[in-house]
């Protein structure tokens, strides 16, 4: 396929068109779309790239049923589509995996999977759930994703973000179907689980399944992908064929500028330690941690995916009761730390903690409130009068820092469940921007957030630490954590196996020390005869 520039992507196999979209557009309180046309085809993965904002979600809603056009026209099969719902797009074969999870956490793997339609017992079905048939449905549609080891009765709720995101994808494979979207697939799997999905999409593609796989990830947008149209500021900019772009191009596309690969935090003047961790414990998730972040340092924490990571951040924060263990804080620059107690995170913010989660849409965020309601909770003192939250203030308060952050809105009324991901994450960032937290704890900060913002998110990083902050940085990304960091612990099995200086560190030692609790716990196991199945460890990005 040949390179343009223009907003349409030429159709060079019509026959094989399985889904065309021409003039696509959508308008909330500003344009976020506009005249996108595009075509999929039979047998092909189109990678849709861009930055945050862009528009690549509402696009991809707009396919799958769950966002209607305010402009433009779709045909699916040659024929008219205009779905009125999820379900109506499902039922016509259109499915889409988003990155919110759409799981019910108190129901089981098999009950998730086959919501809609569990299998009855007995001649007459007297709504009787035929559970053997259930389970045995449920352990066929798992092994497609490599999820064998897990029970089907096990609770969607107790399983991790990463194995929920299996059960989500599994769930959209059972039935035939005629197009697939994937949204950030893999931001929360393990090596092995994307290499297990990469799979699946070569049987999807020998199907004639058309798919549209969103990500930020271009090392596996070359991998799974023949096509590629990037977005920008809601408009389609580029489109060509996978192979004929570098991954320096398609970033220069979607930004519209180029970006180097180094980074300038700025000089910091690190200091005396502010937060320090003794041996902080829960269960078998965290075990016996201790670490000081200084005054004005990035100290990243690295591990595998159930490595006690987040875990580890929420005990810090006062979100999960220790078992045993201290946070330690400095009253004044350079005084040593001292014991404050945390039993909730209302506590921590009081002591000067802040914590911005990894699970922005389900912890972080109001969806359905505005960017000024969303940036004021953190700071209700500063905006309400007499009890009585004042509007003016609340608005001029999140204005700065939609300012600030550079989020993309239309004001600080506009919905926070319109924003893009990344902004909505800039937004939980931006909270804390006005309130003296010296320590901020960040759980996967740059999630699902394009190349552009992750850039935007490390400079504002880095501002913070010269305001002399203490940072505390969770990533399954290593790279990112070696660009920016001063320091890396390394979680392994609930355990911190090492820390890092800068100018000491390399990938290999980092990826052994993020393998070395596993290996101390299976010698353990084998020692002992004790042959229960275990959780096999995951792999860094």
């Amino acid at each position: 396929m040949d390179s343009t520039d223009h907003d349409v992507l030429p159709d060079v196999r019509l026959n094989s068109a399985v889904l065309s979209v021409s003039g696509i557009g959508k308008t909330y309180a500003e344009p976020v779309l506009g005249g996108v046309s595009l075509s999929l085809h039979a047998g092909e993965v189109l990678a849709l790239t861009g930055e945050n904002g862009a528009g690549k979600s509402t696009l991809s809603k707009i396919i799958g049923g769950l966002v209607e056009p305010s402009a433009g026209s779709m045909l699916l099969g040659g024929e008219p589509y205009a779905p009125a719902s999820r379900a109506e797009a499902e039922t016509l074969g259109v499915r889409m995996v988003m990155q919110e999870l759409n799981l019910l956490p108190t129901l089981s793997v098999a009950e998730n999977l086959f919501l809609n339609r569990l299998p009855q017992a007995g001649a007459f079905r007297f709504g009787w759930i035929d559970r053997r048939k259930l389970r045995e449905d449920a352990r066929l549609a798992m092994a497609q994703v490599g999820l064998d080891a897990i029970d089907p009765d096990t609770l969607v709720g107790e399983l991790g973000i990463g194995h929920q995101q299996m059960v989500e994808i599994a769930r959209n494979l059972i039935d035939d179907c005629r197009v697939l979207i994937l949204d950030e697939p893999t931001a929360m799997l393990t090596a092995r689980e994307v290499d297990l999905l990469f799979e699946q999409i070569d049987r999807l593609k020998a199907r004639g399944v058309a798919l549209v796989y969103i990500s930020h990830r271009l090392e596996e947008l070359a991998r799974v992908a023949e096509q590629i149209a990037v977005l920008r500021d809601g408009r389609l900019v580029h489109t060509d064929a996978m192979a004929n772009l570098s991954s320096d191009q398609i970033v220069t596309w979607m930004v519209g500028r180029e970006l180097g690969e180094r980074i300038d935090l700025g000089v910091r003047n690190i200091g005396a330690p502010l937060l320090k961790v003794d041996r902080l414990a829960r269960g078998k998730v965290v075990r016996d941690v201790s670490f000081e972040v200084r005054a004005g340092e990035i100290f990243g924490i690295s591990g595998l995916i159930g490595a006690g990571r987040t875990e580890l951040m929420r005990l810090i924060y006062g979100a999960d009761q220790k078992d045993s263990g201290t946070v330690l804080l400095a009253a004044t620059p350079g005084a040593p730390p001292t014991p404050v107690q945390i039993g909730s995170p209302a506590d921590a913010v009081r002591a000067g903690i802040a914590l911005i989660t990894e699970d922005r849409k389900g912890e972080g965020l109001l969806l359905p409130q505005p960017i000024a309601a969303n940036v004021s909770l953190g700071n209700i003192g500063s905006v309400a009068r007499h009890g009585i939250v004042d509007a003016k203030r609340e608005n001029a308060l999140a204005q700065k820092q939609i300012d600030a952050m550079r989020i993309r809105s239309s004001s600080p009324a506009q919905i926070v469940g319109e924003l893009s991901g990344g902004n909505q994450q800039k937004v939980v960032i931006g909270r804390w921007l006005a309130r003296d937290c010296r320590v901020l704890l960040f759980d996967e900060p740059t999630r699902g957030i394009d190349v552009g913002a992750k850039f935007d998110i490390y400079g504002l990083m880095g501002a913070l630490a010269r305001e002399g902050r203490a940072l505390v940085v969770v990533s399954s990304d290593l790279r990112e954590l070696m660009l920016i960091c001063d320091r890396i612990g390394v979680m392994s099995a609930g355990s911190m196996t090492g820390v890092f200086e800068r100018d000491a560190w390399s990938q290999d030692a980092l990826l052994a020390a993020a393998f070395a609790g596993y290996r101390s716990r299976d010698a353990l196991l084998h020692a002992s005869a004790d042959h229960e199945p275990h959780q096999e460890a995951g792999s860094l990005s």
